[in-house]
């Protein structure tokens, strides 16, 4: 890759970055403490069923989005350090080119559009 498409990626990678960390702040600020702190301001037999339910969904709901979030920003990272190595938009498999296309859409893309197939499909 040219200069100027490793510094375009590198942008666009540290942009990501930020928008993932923002987004787990964010979980963090909406998401204070824990399930049963939230649940305790009531006794439990204060707590009507469906309050409880709500409040166990949007919980569950939130780690999964930081996992997600964490998963992408570990993926963001490795991509960055490929940066660093010089082996950037190479394929981690096979070893062929990233098609520009697949990098645009995923910029931390470190495989093939063949080789995730095959991945996906085991």
């Amino acid at each position: 890759m040219s200069t100027v498409d490793v510094e375009f990626f590198r942008g666009r990678l540290l942009d990501e970055r930020r928008a993932v960390l923002e987004a787990i702040d964010n979980l963090h600020h909406e998401n204070p403490g824990s399930l049963s702190d939230e649940t305790e301001e009531l006794s439990f037999a204060d707590n009507h069923l469906g309050d409880v339910a709500t409040v166990t969904f949007d919980r569950e709901m939130a780690s999964t989005l930081e996992e997600n979030s964490t998963h992408v920003l570990m993926a963001i990272d490795g991509a960055l350090a490929r940066l660093e190595q010089g082996t950037y938009g190479v394929c981690e498999t096979c070893g062929s080119p990233i098609d520009p296309q697949r990098l645009e859409a995923i910029p931390w893309a470190a495989k093939c559009i063949e080789c995730k197939r095959k991945d996906e499909r085991r």
